[in-house]
């Protein structure tokens, strides 16, 4: 009993040691949001005062275009995820884009609620204040569950839905990525609260990309730096609490016209969801990206433009 005694007390006080020595050589303090504009907000980056939030969005293209397209990203990502879509599509239309809270810029929600409706009320009220009674919708993963979502809740309002790898569907036989296997792990989710390795933030990028090669170092930094915006950490970690997965029982009442785009190599929300939502849209148009990983828009803008630019015509 004593040598058991002795040897668990020998493993604990190791583990101690090796948690100690990962939190001093790997801590990483969070970073100002005032640090962050200087390098991420650009001149067309606005704040709108909403819900005790800063949100960070950027309302670009022909401002008397009436129907906008309104875009939103997926989780632990931000607006610069459509930068490279968004450069071309503003030639032709008004483009809205925005840090959704929790994430980029904006940071968390002061009540920390991250359930699905709480953002389809949150960009309800965005739009509302922006005077936009009709758009177009597009999101990816998370991003795509809110659009659908959006696109249920207000029929009217939705004039076409792009769903790029959306969740929603419960996920099965996914690969998923590291930050995500990670944030399962009780002790690691709690050091993830100050330790953000760039090697965990690489790795967690390819996880999504079809072509790794394409996962630069400027890259890594960006993704980097957004989570660690001072409460971005924990406010994931919250989020992440929450179900994955969204109320699918709406998708077959959604009346407008609805682009599905999806990467084939989409290792986190696998092609097979692409066909739930094509066997329960009444009305889509499904295109599979060859090669292509979990966020098209950021790994190959060069076909995605196209497809929605014909699709919004």
């Amino acid at each position: 009993m004593n040598k058991l005694f002795k040897f668990l007390l020998i493993t604990f006080a190791t583990l101690i040691t090796l948690i100690i020595v990962v939190i001093l050589v790997l801590f990483q303090p969070d970073i100002t949001v005032e640090k962050l504009k200087a390098t991420y907000a650009n001149e067309a980056s606005k704040f709108m005062n909403l819900n005790g939030m800063q949100v960070h969005y950027r309302d670009e293209g022909p401002p008397t275009d009436s129907v906008p397209l309104v875009l939103l990203h997926g989780t632990a990502a931000s607006l610069l995820t459509w930068d490279a879509c968004t450069a071309e599509w503003t030639k032709d239309h008004r483009v809205i884009r925005m840090d959704m809270p929790a994430f980029g810029l904006t940071g968390p929600a002061p009540d920390n609620d991250y359930r699905i409706e709480s953002y389809v009320d949150f960009l309800h009220q965005f739009l509302q204040k922006l005077q936009v009674t009709h758009c177009y919708l597009a999101g990816n993963s998370l991003g795509g569950l809110i659009a659908y979502s959006y696109a249920a809740a207000y029929p009217g309002e939705v004039k076409k839905l792009i769903l790029v790898d959306a969740a929603g569907y419960p996920i099965e036989n996914a690969k998923g990525s590291l930050a995500f296997t990670l944030v399962r792990i009780p002790v690691v989710k709690q050091l993830l609260k100050i330790v953000t390795p760039a090697s965990v933030v690489r790795k967690s990028i390819e996880d999504v990309y079809g072509n790794k090669a394409l996962v630069t170092d400027a890259l890594v930094e960006q993704y980097r730096d957004m989570a660690c915006r001072e409460g971005n950490r924990n406010a994931l970690l919250i989020r992440l609490n929450n179900p994955q997965s969204g109320d699918t029982s709406t998708v077959p009442e959604i009346k407008a016209p609805t682009m599905i785009l999806w990467g084939d190599l989409d290792f986190l929300i696998p092609l097979t969801n692409a066909f739930k939502f094509q066997r329960d849209l009444p009305n889509d148009t499904l295109v599979v990206l060859k090669g292509i990983g979990h966020v098209p828009m950021e790994e190959s803008p060069a076909q995605v433009i196209p497809l929605v630019s014909r699709f919004l015509q």
